[in-house]
């Protein structure tokens, strides 16, 4: 019953902005941490940002600090991820995760290139 959905993933320009959505179902989305994480081919995945319930603590990684930002609107069930000045070494497949609940949306694709 839990799902997660993730979009906005496109093609993009290097140096160019993107915001990811994720909307949740199932659950009391406010009650959880979420988490935004990254998969490129031949690489780990790798969380980049997360978010807590009230969504008043926010952190980074250092490859995603100073130009993502994570967000979420509990009265919609969403949370984002804003990422600016991207470049190409962000291009992977975004998923969101609740890690306590072992949910994963399906991800969408980034791909940041000339």
């Amino acid at each position: 019953q839990v799902q997660l959905v993730e979009s906005g993933g496109t093609l993009v320009q290097p140096g160019g902005s993107l915001r990811l959505s994720c909307a949740a179902s199932g659950f009391t989305f406010s009650s959880y941490f979420v988490h935004w994480c990254r998969q490129a081919p031949g690489k780990e995945r790798e969380c980049v940002a997360r978010i807590s319930g009230a969504g008043d603590a926010t952190q980074y990684t250092g490859s995603a600090k100073g130009r993502f930002t994570i967000s979420r609107d509990n009265a919609k069930n969403t949370v984002y991820l804003q990422m600016n000045n991207l470049l190409p070494e962000d291009t992977a497949v975004y998923y969101c995760n609740v890690p306590v609940l072992d949910s994963w949306g399906q991800g969408t694709q980034v791909t940041v290139s000339s």
